[in-house]
């Protein structure tokens, strides 16, 4: 066989390859009802601030766990295989990426909007020109 068959042949076996893989991490975003045991699913939503969160480094430094309501306002408990993120409480909303296994929703990846920094700027001109 010539050399360079050989050698596009290895090409398109890593392309698929490579494509396989890439449609596997692909999740699509729901609420806690939709999610079904075992669908990787993102879920929106807002940290339930009234419910408490378990963090201990010392023990058991990738398993953060707390309690987050949908925007159906569903709430449901979240264990997060990852250290605690920086400013999680100051969070405005939170997208997380895993899948729901009984009442706990196992997230392997989370996303946080925090709040603007530009924010109070924003309101102290709107008072300036009148808008408030």
């Amino acid at each position: 066989m010539n050399k360079n068959i050989i050698i596009a042949l290895i090409l398109i076996v890593a392309g698929i390859l490579v494509f396989i893989n890439a449609s596997k991490d692909v999740s699509t975003y729901a609420n806690f009802e939709q999610a079904t045991n075992g669908d990787r699913v993102k879920i929106v939503g807002q940290l339930a601030k009234d419910k408490p969160m378990t963090y201990d480094p010392q023990n058991n430094p990738n398993e953060f766990a707390f309690f987050m309501k949908d925007d159906k306002g569903v709430e449901k408990k979240v264990v997060l295989h990852q250290p605690k993120p920086q400013d999680f409480e100051m969070s405005e909303q939170i997208v997380v990426t895993g899948e729901l296994e009984g009442d706990v929703f196992n997230a392997s990846e989370i996303l946080m909007k925090c709040p603007s920094k530009y924010k109070d700027e924003e309101i102290a001109v709107k008072e300036q020109e009148g808008k408030i």
